[in-house]
């Protein structure tokens, strides 16, 4: 597997792709090709490490995703700091179609995780005016929670082994697949076909970026795809557009939203690597993530869930809300 890291800019004006264009691009480091004397220790080494990452990596896919706190609705130490600071900030995507993107007639950034993070913060806060929301790129939600720039991260988070051990997460809220998308005149019929040795574009930091790992043992590791890598998703559609990519990869809500988006690209059939989304968190705010966990079971109880997915995702969705409520298995 290639891959290549594009320095993109955040992709919210898709109108004005010939702006785009001049500031998409990409390359990697090249370099003399090795010679045999010390090009074999050194692909020995690289195996060696290699097969300890793949280890590691086996190790820790044995926790269980669906853990977390139980519900609370009692204020600890992190919400009173929250509280006393008098706003709560959450991290949130503002280039996703139907789950967070700014409205151009607004302004304002509307979705179906967006409505998730304004019930969180309202039932938190007491007070819709005090919960602030920050957009984040893909590649920086990790970051952004331990580093306290953002209290809580509601952005389409898959949650897995690996990030169980950098952030909290709440229970998960959200049931998904990857898919593939790609343009209408593709001959692709489905997912191996689309990115077998084709360009595949994934945004830094995703599950989609771990399918094609093989240090992470990806379902689609040995696929021969050459990875486009970008900072947001949104990006991969851009590129898309300029025919510079074959195809992307994304979870199958992100991939509806694009599709629907632009009606010049399509999903093939077939999916990889069933997960789910959690809200994530400052590890060690235990009471925060249980007063999240009450927020998420009254959200789903009280019916919002299902008519925010009605209104924004069923349109482009294959199924009714609650096959997408996760259930622990």
């Amino acid at each position: 597997m290639r891959s290549t890291t594009v320095p993109t800019r955040s992709a919210a004006a898709l109108a004005v792709l010939a702006a785009c264009a001049a500031v998409l691009g990409g390359g990697g480091p090249s370099g003399a090709v090795p010679t045999a004397a010390t090009g074999a220790p050194q692909a020995v080494q690289q195996t060696q490490q290699t097969q300890q990452t793949q280890q590691q990596q086996a190790q820790s896919d044995t926790c269980d995703i669906y853990a977390s706190v139980p519900p609370s609705s009692v204020d600890g130490p992190a919400v009173k700091a929250i509280k006393a600071r008098r706003s709560l900030v959450i991290g949130v995507d503002q280039n996703s179609y139907r789950w967070g993107a700014r409205n151009p007639n607004t302004g304002q950034i509307e979705g179906f995780d967006i409505d998730l993070a304004r019930a969180i913060g309202t039932a938190i806060m007491g007070d819709p005016e005090k919960v602030v929301l920050k957009p984040v790129a893909t590649a920086d939600r990790v970051d952004a929670v331990q580093k306290n720039r953002v209290d809580l991260i509601v952005r389409t988070m898959t949650v897995n082994c690996k990030r169980m051990e950098d952030v909290a997460f709440s229970k998960p809220y959200f049931s998904i697949t990857q898919r593939v998308l790609v343009p209408k005149t593709s001959p692709a019929k489905n997912l191996d076909e689309a990115i077998g040795g084709r360009n595949v574009c994934v945004a830094k930091g995703s599950t989609a970026a771990d399918v094609f790992d093989p240090a992470k043992n990806g379902a689609k590791k040995d696929a021969g795809a050459h990875l486009t890598v970008v900072e947001n998703q949104l990006d991969c559609l851009v590129l898309m557009q300029l025919g510079k990519v074959d195809a992307t990869m994304t979870d199958d809500g992100l991939a509806a939203g694009q599709a629907a988006q632009d009606q010049t690209v399509r999903i093939v059939d077939g999916d990889v690597q069933p997960e789910v989304i959690g809200v994530a968190m400052l590890k060690g705010s235990t009471d925060l993530t249980a007063r999240v966990n009450q927020v998420l079971a009254d959200y789903h109880a009280g019916g919002e869930w299902g008519h925010s997915y009605d209104r924004w995702l069923k349109p482009y969705m294959l199924n009714d809300a609650e096959h997408y409520w996760p259930v622990p298995h």
